[in-house]
């Protein structure tokens, strides 16, 4: 090849790296514009956005990759033969798909999970032993950020059963232990009273879907008999309505002076005096 073979290859090269740089700034700019567009639209609610910001970050991923495959064959093709390179690849890729059914059954999980929209990035999950919050989505696994910051990296094609706490509509449950010398009746009255003034808080009235109810007894303990308060709540709020409803109503039975025991021992101590010997 001579000097000027090198030089017109030498600006082809160029030229497709700068197209593959250039493509990925593109591709960048619009999962950007796509997720702004859709966080600033007041016709979706926010599952429809998560799912939009969870299949613009796919999409977005699968772009990229395919930009730098094709970058990369296309800057070989200067320097050696691809055509050998090209049938040892479907030869190679052959056999890892025949041995690959792992990463296979991944894609596939990840798909489905996709396409029906089981959850998105920004929900909260929980896969088995592991629950947190969904921080990224791919077609291979599933990354989940757990109340102690551990990240978890779970393969899709592991997803069997999940649990999303913040779809539709969420409930927090509040249960007390209440001794067995107090008024029932009078329990369930003062928990009522609280309950219907924390609804009308304008703080936290607006993540209710309805009003706060009072069930019990509900299960009779060894030292206690324990009452429930539910709220039906939008998605996602259940955990800040649940603290400060249990903050209120342990506030309540302190002032109506109702006993909440909790589990104690009581240990007796008898100690016998030495009878005295007798002498015969």
């Amino acid at each position: 090849m001579g000097a000027e073979g090198l030089v017109e290859s030498g600006i082809h090269i160029v030229v497709i790296l700068g197209s593959v740089v250039l493509g990925s700034v593109c591709v960048r700019l619009v999962r950007q514009r796509v997720l702004q567009g859709a966080q600033a639209s007041d016709r979706l609610n926010s599952e429809r956005k998560g799912q939009i910001q969870t299949v613009a970050q796919v999409v977005a991923w699968i772009a990229n990759v395919l930009i730098a495959g094709i970058g990369t064959v296309t800057v070989l093709g200067y320097f050696v033969d691809i055509t050998p390179l090209l049938t040892g690849l479907g030869v190679v890729g052959l056999a890892l798909s025949l041995g690959a059914q792992t990463l296979v059954k991944d894609l596939i999980g990840g798909l489905m999970i996709l396409v029906e929209n089981q959850y998105v990035v920004g929900d909260v999950i929980r896969i088995g032993d592991v629950s947190g919050v969904v921080e990224r989505l791919t077609l291979r696994a599933t990354y989940v950020r757990d109340i102690k910051g551990d990240l978890h990296l779970i393969p899709n094609g592991d997803v069997r059963v999940v649990s999303n706490g913040t779809r539709g509509w969420s409930r927090a449950l509040v249960d007390l232990g209440v001794a067995y010398e107090e008024d029932m009746s009078r329990v369930l009255a003062v928990l009522e009273r609280e309950a219907e003034q924390f609804a009308l808080d304008t703080q936290f009235a607006a993540h209710l879907l309805e009003p706060p109810t009072v069930t019990g007894p509900l299960a009779l303990g060894d030292w206690a008999v324990t009452v429930r308060v539910m709220v039906k709540t939008h998605p996602g709020k259940q955990w800040a309505v649940a603290t400060e409803l249990r903050r209120r109503l342990l506030a309540a039975c302190e002032r109506e002076n109702i006993a909440l025991p909790y589990p104690r021992q009581e240990v007796l101590v008898s100690s016998q005096k030495e009878k005295p010997s007798s002498v015969w």
